[in-house]
């Protein structure tokens, strides 16, 4: 589905990805795990079009992505759920929601935004509310649910437990699994190791902008290195 091969992204002349190479097969959840700085938020950026790698390709169900617009690459099916949420604190709920349906013109969008109340029953009580009003919870299931209104093929998903409580965590990822289930292929870069490899099919290990180490996301959990470094083991 997502074929990435030995793309290299900078930041003036400061190497961020060093010739990275990943692939997401449709169905799965893969994640991106490793240290601060690693560069697993550049890699996403990267891949929804806010960056530019300097050289490597990438291509998603076949097509380019690396000369693609960001717009265009939503179009494709790839929405992308930042880290830090970026929502529109200004915002409603509802316009903030109704902005991640913005490529579409189908009459299913009111269909869709009624299945994400239904998902985030929070967005629902908060509707009409500023999304700057919402609690730090709150808001990262407001950023999932405005990605998911573009009806997205595959999730970008940026540290989406970042700063939450751990009761708040739970909840997220058993969100991501059952997203997972109903057919939605995820991409997901996470700090807590532990909980992102636990939900994983397959992940990558990012260290200062290289792959050093790729496996299952069972395999991982039990590696040493991987124990050591980012398990608390």
């Amino acid at each position: 589905m997502l074929e990435i091969k030995d793309i290299n992204v900078f930041y003036g002349a400061i190497q961020a990805l060093n010739n990275v190479s990943i692939n997401v097969q449709r169905g799965e959840v893969v994640a991106i795990i490793g240290s601060n700085g690693a560069g697993k938020s550049t890699l996403l950026r990267t891949i929804s079009g806010m960056i530019r790698p300097r050289t490597g390709s990438m291509e998603f169900e076949g097509r380019n992505l690396v000369t693609c617009p960001a717009h265009e690459i939503v179009k494709l099916g790839i929405s992308h759920s930042p880290e830090g949420r970026r929502i529109f604190t200004n915002m409603t709920v509802h316009e903030n929601l109704q902005l991640g349906a913005y490529i579409r013109k189908d009459a299913e969008i009111g269909k869709d935004m009624e299945a994400v109340l239904e998902r985030f029953p929070r967005m629902r009580e908060r509707f009409k509310q500023n999304a700057g009003t919402l609690s730090g919870g709150e808001q990262q299931m407001l950023a999932i649910g405005r990605a998911l209104m573009s009806r997205p093929e595959l999730l970008l998903l940026d540290e989406p437990s970042l700063g939450l409580a751990p009761n708040l965590v739970t909840e997220i990822f058993n969100i991501v699994k059952d997203l997972n289930k109903e057919g939605c292929t995820i991409l997901i870069v996470e700090q807590n190791a532990h909980r992102a490899l636990e939900i994983a099919h397959r992940a990558y290990v990012l260290e200062t902008g290289s792959i050093v180490l790729t496996d299952t996301g069972k395999a991982l959990l039990t590696n040493p290195k991987v124990k050591e470094a980012y398990l608390g083991g």
